[in-house]
């Protein structure tokens, strides 16, 4: 994005909601695989460290399409709300909450930050010990009730710590990111997971340099963010992998050099990533969400000091194809959660390097 101008949604608040319960729609999923309905759902107001937003804009993460298939039988808890990529308006705080406020711009983020605990504290990783993603828990970490209600009084369950899919929603203060008011709503609702997820496992948890070599296994929107962290930081070589030919010219506009699709092959993608490479990549980020795709990743990278980092949910039973004993060559494998950002501590930061390009 270039520099952008000053965006204004102050009509879309209103201070006469404050303490009451709203009436809105909502995309409300009653079971796995079932179409979501869009109907009027009652909405509570923010408790003690929580606030309310009015969401604006949201978008479609293929984590919300797994949970509405039911891939995960754990997570098959309905009605529920789904959705976890927006951005809105703080539409009313609860009781203790001191950094944000009335009209506040924010982002809701799946992966909150307390700043409290010793995970919070510590700068080895971005998890936090209250409000960590958790796709298992459906309802408001305080007092463990909901805050959606259908009309005839039933809950309405949460997902993700967020609930994107609502006019309005209610989080926990540690999960709402309060950014520039200047910036864009409706591109920074790629800041809740898609972008932040894949650029950031480029920065942040590979930390690629100028001049290495990188491979990127689906080209979704998580995958064009790893190309794009990774144009930027000057790789040299950025293959992208996708089985739909198409993604070529929106991964060439983005930055790769080279693009590979398996169907095309006579030989496993990794074997023609070694030839290309002269013995593979330094890096390799698996965006696709298949245990046969990361295998194929893994085995992308260096013998002596390749790092797989993986990016995409994969729910399913099965356990990962690897044998111990490859883990000898020197090769290394790691999961990336929201790219390693702190949320609230280093979105606001990121948000700002966004509009200005």
């Amino acid at each position: 994005m270039g520099s952008l101008g000053s965006y204004r949604y102050s009509d879309s608040i209103s201070t006469l909601t404050i303490g009451k319960v709203i009436t809105c729609k909502a995309a409300v999923a009653y079971g796995p695989g079932q179409p979501l309905v869009v109907e009027e759902i009652r909405v509570d107001p923010p408790q003690k460290m929580e606030v309310r937003i009015r969401v604006l804009f949201t978008s479609i993460c293929h984590t919300d399409l797994s949970a509405w298939l039911g891939e995960n039988e754990a997570q098959r808890v309905y009605p529920r709300i789904l959705g976890h990529e927006a951005s809105g308006l703080v539409e009313s705080v609860g009781e203790g909450v001191k950094d944000l406020e009335v009209g506040d711009h924010v982002v809701p983020i799946f992966n909150g930050e307390c700043h409290k605990c010793g995970h919070c504290k510590s700068e080895k990783t971005n998890l936090c010990e209250k409000f960590r993603v958790n796709p298992f828990r459906s309802t408001m970490r305080s007092d463990g009730k909901c805050r959606f209600w259908t009309k005839d009084g039933q809950p309405v369950y949460h997902f993700l710590n967020t609930s994107t899919f609502s006019e309005y929603t209610v989080l926990d203060s540690a999960c709402a990111v309060k950014i520039d008011a200047n910036a864009p709503l409706e591109k920074m609702t790629l800041l809740s997971c898609g972008v932040s997820t894949g650029l950031g496992a480029v920065w942040n948890t590979a930390n690629v340099s100028a001049g290495e070599t990188v491979a990127v296994f689906g080209l979704g929107a998580v995958g064009l963010a790893a190309v794009e962290g990774a144009r930027a930081r000057g790789a040299s070589r950025i293959i992208g992998v996708d089985i739909n030919s198409n993604k070529r010219m929106k991964g060439l506009a983005i930055g790769i050099t080279d693009f590979i699709n398996p169907k095309e092959l006579d030989k496993p993608v990794h074997e023609k990533i070694r030839e290309m490479t002269g013995g593979g990549v330094h890096y390799s980020f698996e965006c696709a969400g298949n245990l046969d795709v990361l295998r194929e990743a893994f085995l992308s990278t260096h013998d002596g000091w390749g790092l797989t980092v993986i990016l995409g949910i994969h729910p399913t039973a099965r356990m990962l194809p690897l044998h111990p004993m490859e883990l000898f060559d020197g090769r290394r494998m790691v999961g990336s959660v929201f790219g390693d950002f702190k949320g609230k501590s280093q979105l606001p930061h990121f948000a700002n390097q966004c509009i200005q390009g």
